[in-house]
């Protein structure tokens, strides 16, 4: 699962970005890690017993990420970007300007992509 490229996939999260579509709530980072380890230990049909590890691997990334963004004050994009993603300036500024807080950002979602690998692998184990 890990390492292919799946453009449905891909899609489906689309609307992550910006706090859940462009609303500053959860961070899409956190959104994305969660439907990647749903992806991996989910049941496809209801008729599949859920595998146990989705719930507490999920748990495992919430705690870890929510202990990551406690410093800008929790895990909805209004706290970690700071910006109104509905007003197309200030959401262009976020995009265009070196010191915007995109480079928190882009930081945050390298470190939580290393959370949720240590995560996977301490499973795999």
């Amino acid at each position: 699962m890990i390492g292919k490229i799946d453009e449905n996939a891909i899609k489906a999260v689309g609307a992550y970005g910006g706090g859940l579509a462009a609303t500053g709530g959860t961070c899409g980072t956190l959104l994305g890690g969660v439907a990647l380890i749903s992806s991996i230990y989910s049941r496809g049909n209801l008729q599949d017993k859920e595998d146990h590890h989705m719930w507490s691997l999920s748990q495992k990334f919430i705690v870890r990420f929510t202990e990551l963004t406690r410093e800008y004050g929790g895990i909805d994009c209004r706290d970690i970007a700071q910006v109104e993603w509905q007003n197309k300036e200030a959401a262009k500024a976020y995009y265009s300007d070196p010191e915007s807080r995109r480079q928190i950002c882009i930081k945050l979602v390298g470190d939580a992509a290393f959370i949720l690998g240590e995560i996977l692998e301490e499973e795999a184990k």
